[in-house]
């Protein structure tokens, strides 16, 4: 069902209940929609995570021709059988009040220790849309990444995150060896690859 065809009429929410209430919410609801042949589906039963939007940043230095990743665990990585510390783009949740560029640039602050000069919107997108309703939103910014390193992130939060300076080569390296594994981090670096010719132009 394109975007402009869409409306509320479309999907009938027979029941929906909160199953969990924690860090996250999950709601359980049971619901139809209409097909794509114009007749409505039977009744299915789907679980969503309910998550706040998130916002991230890709750190570019365009005088020093490389990137911040921060390195930091995280617990779904842990199914896979792999290292749970992954290499990531900064980023966080949108607290209420707050827009998607002022959380990119708290979170640098917070997470890399860094200041964002210039800040350029990417895109925004559902982080999976079949199980939650995450929505991202992408920046690419302007940093002075000569000084970058070191632990970082708020105590209260239970962050502990490690800031790597990586030359703009190394980067693609990474991405070819399949180093970076999570989605904002990947498209944030394929966008970079598109995009850093001018970047390096308006940005000096």
């Amino acid at each position: 069902m394109n975007e402009d065809r869409f409306t509320r009429d479309d999907v009938k929410i027979a029941q929906q209940d909160i199953v969990y209430d924690g860090f996250f919410k999950l709601r359980k609801l049971t619901l139809s929609h209409r097909k794509f042949d114009g007749s409505w589906s039977a009744e299915l039963s789907r679980e969503l995570m309910l998550r706040k939007e998130a916002a991230g940043v890709l750190l570019y230095d365009p005088q020093l021709d490389a990137i911040a990743l921060v390195e930091q665990f995280r617990i779904g990585a842990l199914e896979q059988g792999r290292s749970p510390w992954l290499f990531e783009i900064v980023a966080g949740l949108i607290e209420k009040d707050e827009t998607a560029e002022e959380v990119a640039r708290r979170e640098a602050r917070e997470e890399a220790d860094c200041e964002i000069t210039d800040i350029e919107a990417v895109l925004s997108y559902f982080s999976s849309p079949g199980g939650t309703n995450e929505y991202f939103h992408l920046f690419c910014g302007r940093a002075d990444l000569c000084t970058a390193g070191g632990i970082h992130g708020l105590p209260e939060e239970h962050e502990d995150i490690r800031v790597h300076v990586v030359a703009y080569e190394g980067a693609l390296q990474l991405l070819a060896a399949g180093a970076l594994c999570n989605a904002q981090t990947i498209i944030a670096i394929q966008w970079l690859q598109l995009n850093r010719e001018r970047l390096r132009q308006q940005w000096h």
